[in-house]
């Protein structure tokens, strides 16, 4: 991954490929952020007055490129723009601007960074813009992406640091934790299906798990599920070749005052089972399982952090796949914990095994349950392809999780339970069904977690359907594929928790 470092150098002074400034739209033309002041010395003042001849004009997104004045170290000027001119800038907005630097410097080795970022939190936030902005998916490039277009950019110096600034040093260190993990659910997320199926991906946790201080990693296997009675894994993996696992990564601090579970629906592949998906929809579907990726990553991210909470991550892995062993709608299957289900439908499946999980995870009597999961096409209708949708059993958390999104920079939405969506998931033969009104489905199927949730155990939904997968071209500092959409949130509420505020 794509090394950040401080460096006490002037943008001036450092040796790179390119330096980096900001600008951004000022009410009588293009104006430079604060950092770019060395860089324009160079060009004697008139560095805006360059950028804007060749077309610059400060718009968040824009990236323009003009050859280095005599006087800088580095050959190339890159101006990322910020929007609107402001006294200062949010987080998000230069976390997008260092992406977008960082996406357009691809085959770069080296890259100073002088952008409007003086405290901590600008320092993190443009840390990991870089790093995100820098990812690339290469595993199955043969030439392992060694072209100069796929390789990313080698370093980053966030030029002008305090000598010994440790509250610097911290939030280089903190971000460049969450990156590394977001970038891990995105390599898994992009991963070809015949590749990341339940045994490979618990592998993967299993191996990751050794290699992390305070992780510990346990894998029922279909044995193990069948034994435990996991009817709703166990029922959405049957038309598999490939048996589903349930994992559990589970991280402990001796210090720790609250405990949370994460749950994360993993369908490695989503046909939609005997109830299969129309023509268009498939191809995309190796994304399904990018809940369980975010959960995985985001237990790994609080054990680097080292923070004071027990973390539970549960990942509900399955291959939904059509077949003579697959259930069939009609079928009941019997859950863990002893409650039924008739499947109507089954390309609703990602509740299946979330549910069992959510069980599970209740019975070791965490503070908080959160599961992730990308769940119904109707919370993209809802909400669209960039912001997530949360629900909960609680009005207040249902509040918290949802700001504590918003300012870890993931746009989220609350969501309603309304009662009156619940009757008609009943049954005639089961004690419930597994679909109710199409209207509002994805509010139905928070309905129907709800059902599985312990007595006494708060907990929240989050439907990332929408913006766990771009589809589209990348745009700041997120990438076409997977986004890894919510491991910012769960690490801020894990952080919270630590501090006693959750």
């Amino acid at each position: 991954m794509t090394a950040v470092s401080l460096s006490t150098s002037t943008a001036a002074a450092l040796r790179a490929d390119a330096v980096v400034v900001a600008v951004a739209k000022g009410p009588k033309g293009l104006v430079l952020a604060p950092g770019a002041e060395t860089v324009d010395e160079a060009f004697e003042g008139r560095l805006a007055e360059v950028l804007a001849t060749v077309g610059a004009t400060g718009a968040e997104g824009e990236a323009v490129k003009v050859p280095a004045a005599a006087g800088l170290k580095a050959p190339l000027v890159l101006a990322v723009g910020l929007g609107e001119a402001a006294e200062g800038y949010t987080a998000e907005a230069l976390r997008s601007a260092a992406g977008v630097a960082a996406r357009t410097l691809h085959g770069s080795k080296k890259a100073a960074f002088a952008l409007p970022a003086t405290d901590a939190a600008a320092i993190e936030a443009v840390t990991l813009g870089a790093l995100l902005g820098a990812y690339t998916f290469t595993a199955c490039r043969s030439d392992n992406g060694k072209a100069d277009t796929k390789t990313p950019l080698a370093e980053v110096a966030l030029v002008g640091a305090k000598r010994g600034d440790k509250a610097a040093k911290a939030a280089v260190e903190r971000g460049t934790v969450v990156a590394e993990e977001m970038n891990r659910t995105r390599d898994l997320v992009n991963m070809p299906p015949n590749d990341l199926f339940p045994k490979s991906f618990a592998d993967i946790a299993t191996t990751v798990g050794k290699e992390t201080a305070g992780v510990k990693v346990e894998v029922l296997d279909e044995k193990a599920l069948t034994k435990g009675g996991y009817g709703g894994i166990l029922g959405v993996g049957a038309g598999s070749e490939r048996s589903p696992r349930l994992v559990k990564v589970a991280y402990t601090h001796p210090k720790a005052k609250a405990s949370l579970a994460f749950v994360g629906k993993g369908i490695t592949y989503d046909s939609g089972g005997i109830s299969l998906k129309p023509a268009g929809h498939n191809e995309t579907m190796k994304c399904d399982m990018a809940g369980a990726g975010a959960v995985f990553a985001s237990v790994l991210a609080a054990a680097k952090l080292g923070l004071q909470v027990n973390v539970t991550g549960w990942l509900a892995l399955a291959e939904n796949m059509p077949s003579g062993s697959a259930t069939r709608p009609g079928d009941v299957l019997r859950m863990y914990g002893g409650k039924t289900v008739e499947v109507l439908n089954t390309d609703a499946e990602g509740r299946l095994v979330l549910a069992d999980a959510i069980v599970r995870a209740g019975e070791e009597k965490p503070d908080y349950i959160i599961d992730v999961a990308t769940l119904t096409g109707a919370m993209m209708m809802a909400l669209g392809s960039r912001t997530f949708g949360v629900m909960a059993n609680d009005d207040a958390f249902r509040s918290t999780v949802t700001e504590v999104a918003e300012a870890a920079g993931e746009p989220a939405w609350a969501m309603p339970l309304p009662a009156h969506l619940r009757g008609p998931m009943d049954s005639t033969v089961a004690d419930i069904s597994n679909m109710g009104e199409r209207m509002g489905g994805g509010l139905v199927a928070g309905l129907f977690l709800k059902e599985f949730v312990a007595e006494g155990i708060t907990w929240a939904h989050l439907d990332i359907a929408g913006p766990a997968f771009n589809e589209g071209g990348p745009f700041g500092y997120t990438p076409k594929g997977g986004t890894a959409t919510a491991v910012r949130t769960l690490v801020a509420l894990a952080e919270r928790a630590a501090d006693g505020k959750l």
